[in-house]
């Protein structure tokens, strides 16, 4: 009798335990989550603990990675901040959007250009907003700001879907900082430089010649001359002489609160935001974006870090970015948020190769993978870390070598949030919610196409019944010098022109087998190789006839600097204001 009663009850046990773990993760699929997005700025997917680097320390985000999932074949849609963004927010190829660019200018110049961010693209912020949910961007923008006066916002975060924002419209370069080398446009800078020499030498031999009597010139000629060539280089250094006040600034939604920023406390800044704006909204449902400025030069650390760790500068700056995880985790945990939250971290592109301060690396590791930052198809530009922690929903420790998106989050946290996703457009992000909790084994890409600026470089095609992920390089950035693996001396690789070889037939890698793209196949030892290009051409035709003329907002126009539409805390030109005081207490 005491046996059978035992059995009873122990079957009741067990069966309650079933019904309720059941229930708590029905529960929590059908309530709508809060979501925390992360992105860091030219990480390398080679820079963190959980992807195999042993001497950076990351104990924060390599904690997401045991409590939750990581994915390993995780692809950027560009190798370069500015469309990189714009197809994370869209889900959509940049190229769709006008966010690819033509020219040498690949990403936004000035918070001062005009292009930006079309108002017709839908972000998913926009989509969880109309679901209900608070959203909020901490950090970096670089989507553009304004379109035809310095206040209308046409690019601004809260015009595409964000009801709060905190950050640097722009993002951080080396002229943010007192002591570094200019960053932005050194080539044309120093040209102009010389330009600007050669005219003042000019009108001083005139101005000698005419005094002397050696020249026989009016001086009205030669007071027009001067005034000629005193308008060329006032244009020229109103813009690139100024850069830290024109670029480097913070903004609070639409006004501006420090202008130059101060670096010192822009870590502790934005700390304090994100922390705030999940307290204020800790009942929901929110989605916060931390947008980095970390690890993008000039790599500013604050005291506490600096020197702390064994790769340098730059490796100081990505423990820094890992403590601000743990402090925004923890403030998840200490609202009782972390099991009600869908937390994703990544980085928007590989590590600059190029990043160099003499012998001093100052840009990010790409592990095993070919090229960095700016290189249109090389592995190591586009392939960053993918991690992703919902206790109770995802399952913890988990690794998935599928390929997949960055371009997948739109999707995915769409569907999260209950939404539909637009019908009068191409998404090119897929729903990873499936693949994530065990659901689904294979990725639902077959192919991806990977764009540097405007031209197609490469193209991915996973053949899922075989295994095989083939690789189709047209287009590869020539290294200098020969061999070096990255464009030194250029500061990033071009997408044309002399700068680039075309490969006819395209240089083809199995991924699979060498995801390090050192050995490429050919006819000879790949007996599939006809079939695989044959089948990435078609795929190509059939991409393009998806594709419609937009407006190029990287446009040599779009990114020129534009007096009348700076932000400024003042009355333009004396933009110079510090809003914030001491508040950097979290």
């Amino acid at each position: 009798v005491i046996l059978l009663c035992f059995r009873r009850y122990l079957l009741t046990a067990l069966t309650s335990c079933l019904f309720w773990n059941t229930f708590g993760l029905s529960a929590a699929m059908d309530s709508k989550p809060n979501i925390l997005l992360f992105l860091a700025d030219d990480l390398g997917i080679g820079d963190i603990g959980c992807y195999g680097n042993n001497t950076i320390r990351t104990p924060n985000i390599d904690r997401l990675a045991r409590e939750g999932v990581k994915l390993t074949h995780h692809i950027a849609a560009a190798p370069l901040c500015t469309p990189s963004r714009a197809a994370f927010l869209t889900g959509r190829y940049p190229i769709r959007s006008g966010m690819a660019s033509s020219n040498r200018y690949r990403a936004l110049q000035w918070n001062a250009g005009s292009g930006g961010l079309p108002a017709n693209e839908t972000t998913f912020a926009r989509l969880l907003q109309q679901q209900g949910y608070t959203t909020g961007l901490i950090g970096k923008w670089h989507q553009g700001v304004n379109c035809e006066s310095f206040n209308d916002h046409c690019h601004h975060p809260l015009n595409h879907g964000f009801d709060y924002f905190y950050g640097m419209p722009f993002t951080l370069l080396n002229n943010c900082q007192e002591n570094k080398p200019p960053e932005l446009d050194v080539a044309l800078q120093a040209k102009l430089w010389v330009y600007s020499q050669i005219i003042t030498l000019a009108v001083l031999t005139l101005t000698a010649g005419k005094v002397t009597g050696l020249i026989s010139i009016r001086w009205k000629i030669i007071a027009c001359f001067t005034l000629v060539g005193g308008l060329f280089v006032i244009s020229w250094y109103s813009s690139y002489g100024f850069v830290q006040y024109w670029n480097c600034i913070l903004m609070r939604n639409h006004d501006v609160t420090e202008q130059p920023m101060r670096l010192e406390r822009t870590a502790s800044l934005m700390l304090k935001e994100a922390v705030s704006f999940i307290k204020r909204n800790r009942h929901g449902p929110f989605l916060l974006f931390v947008s980095f400025l970390h690890v993008h030069t000039p790599l500013f650390t604050t005291a506490k870090f600096l020197g702390k760790s064994r790769h340098g500068l730059y490796g100081d700056n990505v423990e820094e970015m890992d403590w601000m995880v743990g402090k925004i985790l923890d403030s998840l945990d200490k609202e009782g948020l972390k099991n009600h939250t869908f937390t994703y971290f990544a980085s928007d592109h590989g590590g600059h190769l190029e990043a160099q301060d003499g012998s001093a690396q100052l840009g990010g590791w790409n592990g095993i993978y070919k090229g960095g930052k700016g290189m249109g198809g090389w592995e190591g530009g586009i392939r960053v870390p993918g991690v992703f922690r919902w206790p109770g929903v995802l399952p913890s420790g988990t690794v998935i070598d599928e390929p997949t998106s960055l371009m997948d989050i739109y999707p995915t946290v769409v569907h999260l949030a209950g939404g539909i996703l637009p019908q009068d457009r191409v998404i090119d992000g897929r729903n990873l919610v499936p693949l994530l909790r065990g659901r689904a084994q294979k990725s639902e890409h077959e192919f991806l196409f990977h764009y540097c600026g405007s031209y197609l470089h490469a193209v991915r095609w996973y053949q899922k019944d075989s295994g095989a992920i083939w690789k189709a390089h047209y287009v590869t950035p020539v290294f200098h010098p020969p061999g070096a693996g990255a464009c030194y001396g250029k500061g990033i690789c071009p997408c044309f022109g002399e700068g680039v070889t075309h490969h006819d037939p395209p240089l083809l890698f199995d991924l699979s087998r060498d995801p390090s793209e050192a050995k490429p196949l050919s006819a000879d030892t790949e007996p599939l190789f006809d079939v695989v290009i044959r089948k990435i051409g078609r795929a190509i035709e059939e991409h393009r006839r998806t594709l419609t003329p937009v407006p190029e907002q990287l446009s040599l126009y779009n990114v020129v600097w534009k007096p009348w539409l700076q932000p400024c805390c003042g009355t333009f030109p004396f933009c110079w204001c510090d809003k914030e005081g001491d508040s950097t207490q979290v």
